[in-house]
């Protein structure tokens, strides 16, 4: 137990400092079998003192693969986080500090994943006090945005984040808004000044926008301080269907036949 609460202990150390390469070495001693802090059982008989501590590494773990850029690992901490969650809560123990931001980072993975059934499951399982945090509160505020189509508000709440781990996932949501807005924008527009674009989207300057069009909108035409839009492929339509020929072609198919019986 001495080994597991010092390896924490420099755990915590390396996530604090954006440690990420030695903190990935000191959570993989936290697994070894001397150790065994991360394959506790969670039953009654399991001391809550050893379960605490499991449940302390691995939410460094969660926080330690969101530097890391890690979703498989952010992922996989975070299922094995979930029954030392319902451990605790079943003995009345105390939530750690760390638990809500926890929470706050997995409903921005379903969130931005658009996985908007599994979030609202999680929401059923906070209570009051949780979802009024920060943390839980920041998400669910950005859910209710995107559902009304908010998305100049959802952009502006990137400079308001509760945590900089937020980041992470907040740049992943910023992209799939600003590509909503880029479908909104070329069929409502022929054309508009790049500055305007610029506006829209929240790009931080010009420069960012033409990368964006390079790598993402090829139909877009970059003219000068003009920003022109392709109209987007229509189907045929009636008129564009040679009507006249299709029935002289049918008349002489239908001659042929008559011929032949």
């Amino acid at each position: 137990m001495a080994d597991a609460n010092a390896l924490i202990a420099d755990l915590s150390r390396q996530v604090q400092a954006n440690d990420v390469e030695s903190g990935k070495i000191t959570l993989t001693k936290l697994k070894f079998p001397k150790i065994w802090m991360l394959d506790i059982p969670t039953g009654p008989d399991a001391p809550s003192e050893s379960v605490a501590l499991a449940a302390t590494a691995l939410e460094l773990g969660v926080l330690l693969s969101v530097a890391d850029d890690d979703l498989d690992a952010f992922a996989r901490n975070l299922s094995q986080l979930k029954p030392y969650y319902a451990a605790l809560s079943s003995r009345g123990a105390p939530a750690s500090e760390r638990k809500c931001h926890v929470l706050g980072l997995n409903l921005m993975h379903l969130l931005v994943d658009n996985r908007l059934s599994e979030f609202h499951a999680e929401l059923e399982l906070l209570s009051d006090e949780e979802a009024g945090t920060p943390y839980v509160s920041f998400p669910i505020l950005l859910e209710r945005q995107l559902m009304v189509g908010s998305y100049d508000e959802v952009l502006n709440a990137g400079s308001n984040l509760p945590d900089p781990s937020y980041d992470f996932f907040m740049d992943n949501l910023l992209e799939t808004v600003r590509d909503s807005i880029a479908d909104c924008v070329e069929v409502s527009y022929k054309s508009m000044k790049l500055s305007d674009a610029v506006t829209m989207m929240k790009f931080e300057s010009t420069a960012e926008l033409q990368e964006y069009v390079q790598e993402k909108r090829e139909d877009w035409i970059v003219e000068g301080d003009k920003l022109t839009f392709q109209p987007p492929p229509m189907g045929s339509k009636a008129v564009d269907i040679p009507s006249m020929n299709l029935i002289a072609q049918s008349l002489s198919y239908a001659t042929e036949l008559e011929r032949i019986v």
